[in-house]
């Protein structure tokens, strides 16, 4: 997948450009409902001999309004959404800079330049996709822009239980820790991904090593408490037992955010290492123990729970399968 990164104005020429099918969005989570308009728009393509391509704009435009500062957190930070967009086999990726100015120009320019100047001959959205100026252009009156250039797919609301599919619903859940309700919108368990740092230790002290787990972007993550959890590590994946919090056992007043996972049958050393964290089920909320052996106690219940669970899905899957 080729990635472009444009800044307003771009100096494009449209007859420099491959034709494209282009899906267009903001798609933070990549979610079911994004998948949809992607995949159509990379199907399309193929039908019709064109290049795919998605456009998506950096930072969110929430932020460049005022909205919300610039230490939002999302469900996919934009190195995580490159990585799921490109595993859909797209080609092109154009990240658009989302500045005062690109958000000033009004719907009859952006279709002009960031549409027909970019030789794309259709697009897919979804059917609330705005553009232009204060979102006045829609789906419905992107017709009255295209000058006969390209034409259009709109994709229709999808839902899950009721529910439309959205980012603000998945923001919703995993605020509340519902992180087992996530694959139904999301086609896949939330991920995150980070880098094993130093720790404590204290976990080792306890029969309980852990592996302290930095983000590597601005995910948002689930409140604090005990996770069943899976970590890939060097490409293999592991069941484990999740703490983010505090560690208020440990500690007296609040300090810094951990997220901490404990790997079942694992004794590798591995600080340094990439790794992905994905959430499966909480567990219980965190809180502080009277001493170290009532901790010990409640994580060997946290792990007998964490594995039941595992085996339970396991012969879920080995049922459909």
């Amino acid at each position: 997948m080729k990635t472009i990164q444009i800044s307003h104005p771009h100096g494009y020429n449209k007859e420099d450009l491959p034709a494209t099918v282009l899906a267009l969005g903001y798609f933070d989570g990549v979610h079911l409902g994004h998948r949809q308009v992607i995949k159509c728009a990379k199907e399309m393509a193929e039908i019709r001999g064109y290049e795919s391509a998605v456009m998506t704009f950096d930072p969110h435009p929430s932020v460049m309004l005022g909205k919300k500062s610039r230490d939002i957190k999302y469900i996919t930070p934009l190195e995580e959404k490159k990585r799921l967009i490109k595993d859909l086999g797209i080609n092109r990726l154009y990240i658009v800079d989302f500045t005062h100015d690109f958000a000033n120009l009004l719907p009859q320019q952006f279709v002009d330049q960031y549409i027909i100047g970019l030789n794309v001959k259709h697009i897919v959205a979804g059917f609330d996709f705005t553009y232009g100026k204060l979102g006045k252009g829609t789906m419905d009156t992107m017709p009255l822009y295209s000058r006969n250039e390209f034409t259009q797919t709109t994709i229709a609301k999808l839902t899950h239980n009721d529910q439309k599919i959205s980012s603000t619903l998945i923001r919703q859940l995993l605020a509340e820790g519902n992180v087992h309700n996530l694959p139904g919108l999301l086609g896949r368990y939330y991920l995150i991904s980070g880098i094993v740092v130093d720790g404590d230790k204290r976990g080792r002290t306890i029969g309980f090593p852990t592996a302290n787990i930095r983000l590597n972007g601005n995910y948002l993550t689930p409140p604090t408490g005990v996770y069943a959890v899976r970590l890939n590590v060097k490409g293999q994946w592991h069941q484990g037992v999740c703490n983010i919090g505090y560690k208020p056992t440990f500690n007296n007043e609040e300090k810094q955010q951990s997220i901490e996972v404990h790997i079942f049958d694992f004794n590798d050393t591995i600080y340094g290492d990439d790794v992905y964290l994905e959430w499966h089920k909480r567990l219980r909320d965190e809180r502080k123990f009277e001493n170290i052996l009532e901790l010990v106690q409640q994580i060997n219940l946290d792990k007998t729970q964490a594995i039941s669970y595992f085996e339970k899905i396991s012969e879920q899957t080995c049922f459909l399968s």
